[in-house]
């Protein structure tokens, strides 16, 4: 059954500042996770979960995620006449990524802030649309943006991805005000807390890089945005339009079923290299016997 949702919104205009000095030169999107880009983790599973069209958003000095995804003959032939065929498939097959998405790319333009981006790409739609960040990695029987889609397929509402949160971290995420748990992980919400304190924390899930978004909620954006023009001060954040959105109309948050790796830090991105390292056939048996010796 084809998906009721074909388009992905994929944000990479930031400048990764967290990451910095290794993100000076090289856009975060484009670091390793495992033996492969984050931002091609990103593509693959929304690719895999039905999606037809991607637009990823970009920004000045992140031209090396078109030349990843853009297919090489060039390249694959000289590979294949050196004898190397399973270089050559799998650099073919990256460039095949790009005609399975229909990947386009858009230059970002507009007030800072994240809702931008999702403006820019979703100005010709009327349709829901998958957001999904290219700072998170998910690990899941099924992929993260199927579980999105398919929760939109029971609520025809927006959807937001969540996860457990331990309440101490409460100031590192959004904080989703559950208003009912209608079982099998479908939260309805009312809206955001965005980085409370412990004490202050509506519940016990965090909000991470993954939404389903209405068109509805785009008009939040634009209103947002107008006003900016009048009063340029301050961000335009999806957080905000989802907020002003749920105030009246119904939103839900799916708890995602995965293991969830975050890349937009030093540690966050060590622990994913390690996870995925350690979960590789090829390479965990020989960084396991490498983790005893580090202890010491």
């Amino acid at each position: 059954m084809p998906s009721t949702i074909r388009r992905a919104i994929i944000p990479a205009a930031g400048l990764g500042s967290r990451l910095l000095p290794a993100t000076k030169a090289v856009p975060k999107e484009m670091l390793i996770v495992g033996d492969r880009p984050v931002i091609e983790h990103t593509v693959r599973e929304v690719i895999e979960s039905g999606i037809t069209d991607i637009t990823i958003v970009i920004s000045g000095g992140k031209s090396m995620i078109q030349e990843h995804f853009r297919p090489n003959p060039a390249l694959v032939a000289q590979l294949r006449a050196d004898g190397k065929d399973g270089y050559a498939d799998a650099v073919r097959e990256i460039g095949e990524l790009s005609r399975l998405g229909h990947i386009t790319y858009l230059d970002q333009h507009g007030p800072y802030g994240n809702g931008t981006p999702v403006l820019n790409a979703y100005r010709h739609l009327d349709e829901a649309a998958l957001v999904i960040w290219p700072d998170d990695v998910f690990v899941s029987g099924i992929p993260r943006a199927q579980q999105l889609i398919t929760a939109y397929e029971k609520t025809n509402a927006p959807v937001l991805a969540l996860m457990p949160m331990d309440p101490v971290d409460s100031h590192r995420y959004g904080v989703p005000v559950v208003k009912e748990d209608l079982g099998e992980g479908s939260l309805r919400i009312t809206g955001l807390v965005e980085k409370p304190k412990p004490d202050q924390a509506p519940s016990n899930y965090a909000a991470i890089g993954g939404y389903v978004i209405t068109p509805g909620i785009v008009d939040e954006l634009r209103e947002a945005t107008r006003r900016w023009h009048e009063n340029p001060v301050g961000e335009i954040y999806l957080t905000d339009a989802i907020n002003r959105y749920a105030a009246g109309r119904a939103v839900y948050g799916q708890v995602i079923d995965g293991t969830w790796y975050d890349t937009g830090n030093p540690l966050a991105y060590i622990s994913a290299q390690l996870a995925f390292g350690l979960a590789h056939p090829e390479y965990g048996p020989a960084l396991r016997k490498l983790v005893p010796a580090a202890e010491q």
